[in-house]
């Protein structure tokens, strides 16, 4: 994949859109707090849609997705399956009433509803695991596009790649510029569809909308290559599928950054409606990636190319390599590269912050400096902040995946843990801290085991996949919460008449 070249018009659209983006938040900066919510206002549902698609596109939806499509095939179905429905069950379930809440983050959420210091801090750390899995996600992605786009190895393109991601948010918020998410959103599904759509009218298939036109391709691989993508469970087993799709389900509605958009939502409808739009937004880019895997696949059978001959590296990189099989010109492939960058960039740093925000807002002031000032938390968001970069780079100069294994790990985490402790702390009054607390150790215990006992019980890494555990996991989880909350001292009266009354029964705003 190196090859000592430097890809100069490529890095030239790179930059000039990270110059587009601060520019953008340096012309809007004195009313960025109005564009997100924050004070009270908002441009509309459709804004806050492209909000939530534009936070959650990430270098798992964007590399990630199409290189398991590639590899997979159908196997891949389950992550567009449960990324997306993990957004209806935020609908159906949680958005509503987490608006209604009035938290801002999920230890602060937690730490509300259980009553619980130790709740509270056991869910930032929590937090904090979540965004370093993530991370290493988004980092690798960033690695495998700055190799390409210097020529250089894998190893210093994590350290060359982590460094740009620090000093582009370092530079942001001295600059006092915060993202703007809709123009970023476009930015997005302008760079992933335009090459997507010049790769199908390329080959004639139908590409006004190329999310349909390349069935083509997966007919030409059956009959000419007896190939067959699309065949269900063809290397994987029915559990397997569900496993990794309900897990992604749960995790998805368990991220902490993720629940941290519908706490600042003006209104419940407007909850409701952003994720409906969301959703839309979102699934523009998740028609769009197995299109990538299978023109890919298409490419190489054609020239008579080994596939999967890259490992994972290339098979994460599928997006440009089949805009470059393809014989797109440079600017096209140089606008996939952008679009990747931006996605891995954005969400790394929304995780970073989200996990320092955990530190200093919820750690450090009740474990390590209960005088701290807000200057002190300040000091410690920012230096936290430095640290999880770091931590988060060392761990990715290991390979542990493809990316959207990685990610998927994260979400198998937020599933046995965040997820539960929401779900019944919204819908069950009785629900107390002792449960929250037993639930959520038992869900990390889970989460881990494949590492902890996988070799020496090999049916707990069949009952609990790595990436999939949360599919048994999350139900045991709520069985713990439920035994224990039954068998202990039940929550306030306060707490248990506000989730009732004000959670369940106010009136729509």
């Amino acid at each position: 994949m190196t090859d000592g070249i430097v890809q100069l018009v490529p890095l030239t659209i790179v930059a000039s859109m990270f110059a587009l983006f601060i520019f953008s938040g340096l012309r809007k900066r004195t009313r960025q707090s109005s564009e997100y919510g924050f004070n009270g206002s908002y441009t509309g549902r459709v804004g806050i849609g492209a909000g939530i698609a534009s936070n959650w596109m990430s270098a798992g939806s964007f590399l990630g997705l199409a290189g398991v499509f590639y590899v997979k095939g159908y196997f891949g179905m389950a992550y567009v399956v449960g990324w997306t429905g993990g957004y209806v069950l935020l609908l159906v379930l949680m958005a509503t009433q987490i608006r209604r809440f009035g938290k801002f983050t999920a230890p602060d959420f937690v730490g509300f509803r259980y009553e619980s210091d130790t709740a509270r801090t056991l869910a930032a750390l929590i937090s904090i695991i979540i965004t370093i899995i993530y991370c290493v996600a988004q980092f690798r992605g960033i690695a495998l596009l700055v190799s390409w786009l210097f020529g250089i190895a894998y190893l210093p393109a994590v350290i060359v790649g982590a460094s740009l991601a620090v000093s582009f948010v370092v530079v942001s918020g001295m600059l006092g510029v915060v993202r703007n998410q809709k123009l970023q959103y476009f930015v997005l599904i302008i760079t992933f569809i335009l090459p997507l759509m010049l790769l199908t009218r390329k080959l004639g298939y139908f590409w006004i909308l190329p999310q349909f036109g390349y069935g083509a391709a997966i007919g030409e691989l059956q009959q000419q290559f007896g190939f067959n993508c699309s065949e269900p469970f063809a290397n994987t087993s029915l559990f397997e599928w569900f496993a990794l799709c309900f897990t992604l389900m749960f995790g998805t509605a368990g991220l902490p950054h993720v629940l941290s958009r519908f706490y600042v939502v003006p209104g419940m409808r407007d909850a409701r409606w952003g994720v409906v739009w969301g959703l839309f937004f979102i699934a523009l880019i998740y028609w769009s990636a197995p299109a990538y895997g299978v023109l890919t696949r298409l490419f190489e059978a054609r020239n008579g190319m080994r596939l999967y001959a890259g490992g994972a590296d290339a098979a994460d990189m599928v997006v440009l390599t089949a805009a470059s099989l393809g014989g797109l010109p440079t600017w096209a492939i140089g606008l996939l590269a952008a679009g990747g960058m931006s996605a891995a960039f954005s969400t790394a740093a929304g995780l970073l912050m989200t996990g320092s925000a955990s530190f200093s807002y919820d750690i450090y002031p009740r474990l390590i400096n209960p005088k701290a000032t807000e200057r002190d938390k300040s000091y410690a968001a920012k230096g936290f902040f430095l640290l999880l970069a770091a931590v988060v780079m060392v761990l990715t100069l290991q390979p542990w995946g493809m990316i959207a294994e990685i990610a998927a790990l994260a979400f198998a985490v937020a599933g046995n843990t965040i997820f539960p402790a929401f779900l019944l702390g919204i819908w069950w009054p009785r629900a107390n801290a002792a449960g929250a607390i037993c639930g959520m150790l038992t869900g990390l215990v889970i989460s881990f085991a494949p590492f902890i006992a996988g070799d020496s019980l090999p049916l707990v890494s069949q009952l609990f996949p790595l990436t999939s555990s949360a599919f048994i996991g999350a139900p045991l989880v709520m069985i713990v919460m439920i035994v224990t909350s039954l068998l202990t001292t039940p929550p306030s009266a306060a707490i248990r008449l506000f989730v009732s009354r004000d959670v369940h029964d106010c009136h729509e705003e």
